[in-house]
């Protein structure tokens, strides 16, 4: 079917229409919910937004559970040409508050749960209008809208019109909106179709969050524009996605998630027999888990490499070698490079800093015009802030992040985030905050503090302290002390040194 319109949910809806009987997915429960059903919910929830003055263009910014009902406000939010804010379900008052503020959105949607300090949140910056939306679907926004019309005729959107603002903390501390579009989404969910094969009679395990681009546009998008189905866990429990593998032929997770299966005794060969792919993302997969999962299952896990700002760049590919300790090279139509710092291409095998160019890449950062101009080059390459090299073979491995940044099951820990609130907790003179080896994790987020002279630190106590200012994943899961932080002649703080002292930390 022909589409003429570059929303991304037009070209969804494509494929929800050819086959409106079929099972889009189903849930923990056995619950079951057909194509046509996400296309009518979906619609009613679109239209009952719209009665409420929300335009095109709007923002509409999203914390709540994960659940089928979640996904159909999505779906209405890209066919209503609304711009979908997702917000991780762990973030605090402060957080929101920001976010809240340099979004401007239109409307708020959470859990009943949250509603009383969220109205507050609304009442401070004008937003107008509040609903809820529980994990069990119930709430304010299921029950406005359940008289509202099942047909919503599909907004047409341009290319660079923007269909999702996520935000990513920065070395400075200050989140900034990244505006991805419906090209952007619909040129990679199509790239990202082919690469991996995906079909009507694929069935991809759903354990990853929402809120997140791994799990809200790869999955989804791979999902939706093939016509395939899903087994929706509402969380990643290792049990739960080993009995629901021989239903399945498809699974997307994090490094962790692999991990933990394999603590699994009933993960083998024959309760995979069904799979035909398993795909690693948003965190470096050791070379270990690769191999012990490969002896295990007999499957060779295919690692990606993407970013929020650029979807995904590059996989292993489905069908050929696939390098453990590489992400693969890139995608058809990403252009990906090695510079040295006057972004100057290196030779192959050389290490320096990544760029990308494609469809796939964002427009920018929201209100953040010279932040923009700052992270892309003059022939219009993306500066991924990552250090990599292309071997000889083309395959691209990340060697580091120029950044520090840390990740931590999946998810993204900015440094500067936490240091800045761990600065102003009583005894702390400064902090350096780093990521370390973890088993279960990839990577733990250690707080490395100097205290004020004679100040008595108490570890469990700022630990607790800072799990009421900051999402669960961002506290550190171990305070150390030092006199000093080292240090370079420049003053910088040498945190290569921090996380080769705090190495075995976590054994």
């Amino acid at each position: 079917m022909s589409v003429s319109s570059s929303n991304l949910y037009a070209h969804f809806q494509a494929q929800l229409l050819l086959r409106p009987e079929k099972i889009a997915l189903t849930d923990e429960a056995g619950t079951t919910y057909r194509f046509v059903d996400l296309e009518r919910r979906s619609a009613q929830l679109a239209c009952f937004l719209t009665t409420l003055g929300i335009a095109p263009g709007d923002r509409i910014s999203v914390q709540v559970a994960k659940s089928p009902q979640a996904l159909c406000l999505y779906l209405a939010c890209l066919r209503a040409g609304f711009i979908f804010h997702p917000l991780n379900t762990g973030y605090k008052t402060q957080e929101l508050n920001y976010f809240l503020s340099n979004a401007a959105p239109a409307a708020v949607i959470c859990d009943e749960g949250d509603a009383s300090q969220m109205a507050t949140l609304c009442r401070k910056h004008g937003i107008a209008h509040l609903l809820t939306l529980n994990a069990d679907g119930s709430g304010s926004l299921s029950e406005q809208s359940a008289g509202s019309n099942a047909e919503f005729a599909v907004v047409n959107r341009a290319a660079n019109d923007i269909a999702c603002l996520l935000y990513s903390s920065g070395t400075t501390g200050v989140p900034k909106g990244i505006m991805v579009s419906h090209g952007n989404l619909l040129s990679n969910g199509q790239s990202l179709v082919t690469a991996w094969g995906f079909s009507e009679s694929d069935v991809l395990l759903h354990a990853l969050p929402i809120f997140h681009v791994h799990g809200l546009f790869v999955a989804l998008s791979c999902v939706f524009l093939s016509g395939a189905s899903m087994q929706w866990l509402a969380n990643f429990d290792s049990a739960a996605v080993v009995a629901r593998l021989p239903l399945s032929t498809c699974m997307m997770g994090v490094p962790t998630y692999y991990v933990r299966l394999l603590k699994e005794a009933a993960l083998n060969k024959a309760l995979c027999r069904h799979m035909r792919l398993f795909i690693s993302g948003s965190a470096p997969l050791l070379s270990e888990t690769f191999n012990a999962f490969e002896s295990r299952t007999g499957h060779r896990i295919l690692e990606r490499y993407g970013m929020s700002e650029t979807g995904m760049n590059t996989s292993n590919p489905l069908n050929g070698l696939r390098k453990p300790g590489t992400v693969g090279p890139p995608l058809p139509g990403v252009e990906v490079r090695v510079t040295d710092d006057a972004n100057c291409e290196l030779p192959q095998g050389s290490i320096g800093n990544l760029q990308v160019r494609g469809a796939n890449v964002f427009s920018g950062y929201w209100r953040l015009p010279e932040k923009t101009a700052e992270d892309f080059t003059p022939d219009g390459f993306f500066n991924t802030g990552d250090k990599g090299l292309i071997d000889g073979d083309g395959y691209i491995a990340i060697v580091g992040r120029a950044k520090d940044m840390v990740i931590t099951g999946g998810l993204n820990v900015y440094p500067k985030e936490v240091e800045l609130v761990i600065d102003t907790l009583t005894g702390v003179q400064e902090s350096a905050v780093i990521g370390v080896p973890h088993t279960d994790f990839g990577e733990a987020v250690v707080a490395v503090i100097v205290p004020i002279p004679n100040a008595a630190i108490d570890e469990s106590a700022l630990i607790t302290a800072l799990k009421e200012q900051l999402s669960g994943f961002k506290v550190p899961k171990r305070i150390v002390t030092l006199p000093a932080l080292p240090r370079n002649t420049m003053g910088k703080v040498q945190k290569n040194i921090l996380r080769e002292q705090f190495s075995h930390l976590f054994g």
